[in-house]
């Protein structure tokens, strides 16, 4: 019945794309105009608009189509690129401050030009986000030329630009590309400034977020933070590190309704909200062997909390899934990106746990100087708006917490790959012996092929069958990633076997030949659903690119992660009822929707999660805004300090008798002399005689 409806009415994002088609028309118009012009007729076109902008004579609404118009002609002379139709579609969508979804090879980054020219003509700069240095080099480089040809300067934030002043020339372009995180961390650092000429960003004009996904959603959850070093007893890792392995793993134990819960062991890991709980056989262990009455004791809440965190060291953190050991240094692999984030470390302890654990130096813990989440330092943007080949299934957060609507865009041509339904497997061994089957059929006949791996290990695992099996193969992982971009590169050719973590799932390119093309593109082969149905569909957009042949398919077992400890229950019911035998799978829809049903319960968990995190910035976003406002007047040489204090104290005289109950107009017999007396010794520690008020 929905589907009838649809058909007749269209959905509410067909409307949409199709209002912005009719305005495409009227950009397109223009295009024989612009084309007869020369370059310096059509940059002095261009500067009459931007005049009339920053003038106030017209508004950007006012000039989109011609800045479009003139933006694709451009593109057309320093590029060789068109716009499409359907990048103009993107392109408004962009300046609405929405998100634009579109799919992989579509050209986001041509897309974006035309909402960055049109914004940029205010004068009060542009930000672009991307997701790492490389991009932000490349993608200013090569839209720079497009820009500077229409008179605009263009910027560029890396971690290499370390001189303040440079930094703070860069912010000052029109034009500004660089990651989120010198963004966000730029900011706290100027709010730390003594001196207003020392801060390096002007206000938060306009920014285009490049895979808004990753930065809005998958970073959400993990807050910017400027630190300092503690001093703290290094004794206590280590020691808590030695009881963590002393301690025994228990397990809930299934009772009768009504009944009692029944726990075995010390403690029970919580896969699903990955905690630690402690027994009381653990609690009495624990105090034993720290040879304290009460663990829970204020005077021994750090123990408590050490012992804690290395238990979750040794039984939630994995080596080579969680974190990699490299020059005697505990490095985090992004669960998203699958890459190393050097430089960034777990907090409360954690880091500190794991080096612990692992015997490598421990380092000091630090204190929090400022912090901010990215979902409040974007909120910061007057306008905000992103792109990303993978958004739909968060449209609510973008909506809830960003007032973004996610846009799908249409491709320029049809989508050919072919996704076939998961394959799901009682064990890990018949599903790995399975994936190496079908990789040892496809290389046969020369198709390349992507093994999308959950993690470094499993990538090892693959790397080590396909060995073993003398199929000839690149793997690329956050460990062995020195070659990346010729393995990329090759990842699309005749009889190519590619093993990769989730590195090659964003904003990777991989392209394929005629002859390719007609073994059927690429074939994408997942081992393991992400608990991210994004992330899944970052690897599938891999294959398929601009209307190319390709496939993908998922092999699944009961052992993986997301169906063991989220819902791999009903699927094995199913799979025990249908009497599946050793290397036998079932190939279904209902199963897949099994699946799928389990992340969106991740989803969701993973969604309050950050709902939780905001909600906690949001009180203290309150305060950092006042005291970060009251910074800036302080650091203006105009402000009149004197005025400020004069005003403040009769504020605050105000709120004691206020407090008081001393009200203008009251006798003076009637003052309650005591009570304000004994405000003043609460509040401000000063001992004042009431019998002189």
């Amino acid at each position: 019945m929905i589907k009838s409806v649809l058909k007749i009415f269209g959905t509410q994002n067909e409307k949409i794309v199709k209002n912005y088609l009719k305005k495409v028309k009227n950009i397109n118009a223009l295009e024989s105009n612009y084309e007869n012009l020369s370059d310096e007729e059509l940059q002095s076109a261009f500067s009459t608009l931007k005049e009339e902008v920053q003038s106030g004579v017209k508004t950007l609404d006012n000039v989109l189509y011609e800045s479009f118009a003139i933006t694709r002609e451009v593109s057309k002379r320093v590029l060789n690129l068109r716009h499409y139709d359907v990048q103009m579609v993107g392109g408004m969508v962009l300046n609405d401050t929405d998100i634009a979804e579109m799919k992989t090879g579509e050209g986001k980054t041509l897309v974006a030009t035309l909402a960055v020219v049109l914004n940029a003509m205010t004068g009060k700069g542009v930000h672009v986000v991307t997701v790492n240095d490389y991009l932000a080099k490349r993608d200013s480089e090569e839209m720079g030329v497009l820009y500077k040809f229409l008179g605009y300067s263009v910027g560029c934030i890396t971690t290499d630009v370390h001189d303040e002043m440079d930094r703070k020339a860069q912010y000052d372009s029109d034009i500004t590309y660089g990651t989120n995180n010198e963004y966000g961390f730029d900011y706290l650092r100027d709010n730390m400034k003594v001196r207003a000429e020392e801060k390096v960003q002007r206000e938060h004009n306009y920014a285009i977020v490049d895979e808004v996904d990753s930065i809005l959603i998958d970073e959400a959850r993990t807050p910017l933070i400027i630190s300092g070093p503690t001093q703290r007893d290094q004794n206590h890792y280590t020691r808590a590190d030695e009881i963590a392995k002393k301690m025994e793993r228990g397990e809930k134990q299934e009772t009768k309704a009504g009944e009692d819960e029944v726990t075995t062991g010390d403690f029970i890991v919580d896969e699903k909200n990955r905690t630690i709980v402690m027994t009381e056989q653990g609690l009495e262990r624990a105090q034993d062997l720290f040879e304290v009455e009460n663990l829970y004791n204020l005077e021994n809440a750090a123990l408590s909390h050490h012992l804690d965190q290395a238990l979750k060291a040794h039984y939630i953190f994995e080596k080579d899934v969680d974190y990699v050991v490299q020059n005697n240094e505990i490095i985090i692999v992004d669960e998203f990106t699958g890459r190393l984030s050097e430089g960034r470390r777990y907090s409360e302890g954690l880091h500190q746990a794991l080096e612990a654990k692992e015997g490598v130096e421990i380092q000091e813990e630090s204190q929090t100087l400022a912090e901010i989440t990215y979902q409040n330092y974007f909120r910061l943007y007057e306008k905000l708006a992103g792109m990303t080949g993978t958004a739909q299934t968060e449209a609510t957060e973008f909506s809830q917490i960003y007032n973004l609507d996610v846009i799908s865009i249409p491709t320029n041509v049809p989508m050919a790959r072919d996704d076939k339904n998961d394959l799901i497997y009682n064990t890990e061994r018949e599903k790995l012996d399975a994936v190496v089957r079908r990789v040892k059929e496809l290389n046969s006949k020369g198709q390349p092929v992507l093994i999308g791996t959950a993690s470094i290990e499993k990538s090892e695992m693959i790397h080590e069958r396909l060995k073993k099996e003398k199929i000839p193969h690149n793997i690329l992982n956050a460990k062995n990633h020195a070659h990346e971009a010729e393995i990329v590169i090759n990842a699309g050719q005749k009889g190519a076997v590619t093993v990769a973590t989730n590195m090659a799932g964003r904003g990777v390119d991989i392209k394929i030949n005629d002859e390719v093309r007609s073994l059927g593109g690429l074939m994408i082969l997942g081992t393991e659903r992400h608990e991210s149905r994004r992330i899944d569909n970052q690897l599938r957009g891999r294959s398929g690119r601009q209307g190319d042949a390709g496939e993908s398919q998922f092999f699944l077992s009961l052992d993986d992660n997301l169906l063991r400890i989220f819902g791999g229950e009903k699927i094995r019911n199913i799979m025990n009822r249908l009497g599946v035998e050793e290397g036998e799978y079932i190939d279904s829809k209902i199963v897949t929707r099994s699946v799928e049903k389990a992340q969106k319960k991740v989803e969701n968990q993973h969604y309050e999660s950050r709902k939780h995190i905001l909600e906690y910035d949001d009180v203290a976003n309150h305060q950092r805004k006042a005291i970060y406002g009251f910074r800036n007047q302080l650091l203006d040489p105009e402000f009149d300090i004197a005025a400020k204090i004069k005003e403040n104290r009769a504020e605050y005289i105000e709120h004691l008798l206020a407090e008081g109950e001393i009200y203008e107009g009251m006798p003076e017999e009637d003052y309650n002399v005591e009570k304000l007396a004994g405000l003043i010794k609460e509040e401000l520690n000063v001992e004042v005689d009431h019998q002189h008020f």
